[in-house]
């Protein structure tokens, strides 16, 4: 695959469409098979309490998957992301009640870099029940 957006198209400032990605206890479980994280805090509430969480919460690596998913779909090549780091701020809590919780992401372009490579970074914002989630969180693309 190659980049489909431009490096001389974009500008810093330039937003990226925002998304927001439902996350369910199916969710969570499918996410524990294909990781291989089968940490009781992701899926059993008894135990999530006992340690002093409000409820089941979602892994950091899915809410960090799914929060990059704004730069691979605007970019349109998973594989342009050069480099992809983030702070975990709050946890994504998954209430058992038929509806889950959802992770509000949106991006902008902060910087054009001035490397050759025709590389942007990317800042990202994900936030979940009114909270942010994710801090610090940017990626360097390079577009086509």
């Amino acid at each position: 695959m190659v980049a489909k957006v431009a490096y001389d198209a974009v500008e810093a400032g330039t937003e990226l469409p925002a998304q927001s990605f439902p996350v369910t206890r199916e969710t969570l479980v499918r996410y524990a098979g294909a990781s291989g994280d089968f940490n009781p805090i992701h899926w059993n509430e008894r135990f999530a309490r006992e340690v002093g969480l409000p409820d089941v919460i979602a892994h950091g690596m899915f809410t960090m998957a799914e929060a990059i998913r704004v730069v691979t779909d605007w970019v349109g090549d998973p594989g342009a992301v050069v480099d992809y780091g983030v702070r975990f701020t709050k946890p994504v809590v998954v209430p058992d009640d038929g509806t889950g919780a959802v992770i509000e992401v949106s991006g902008k372009v902060a910087q054009k870099l001035d490397d050759g490579a025709r590389t942007v970074r990317v800042d990202l914002t994900a936030t979940s029940a009114g909270q942010k989630v994710l801090g610090m969180s940017r990626a360097v693309v390079r577009l086509a």
